[in-house]
């Protein structure tokens, strides 16, 4: 598939990306964060963390 598709497979990532979401999520998401004593990046680092090893288990 990644021949077929031109990409390379064994890609290194930065680590690093941007995502855009509605301004009422953004407030809601930084709430959370700090309600859990998280800085927004660690609280989306675990939380998506979470997720990806919930599902490789499903």
């Amino acid at each position: 598939m990644c021949a077929e598709e031109g990409v390379n497979p064994g890609k290194e990532f930065s680590g690093k990306f941007n995502v855009r979401l509605p301004a009422g999520l953004h407030a809601e998401i930084v709430g959370t964060a700090a309600a859990a004593g998280k800085s927004l990046n660690q609280w989306i680092v675990d939380t998506l963390d979470s997720v990806v090893t919930h599902n490789q288990q499903t």
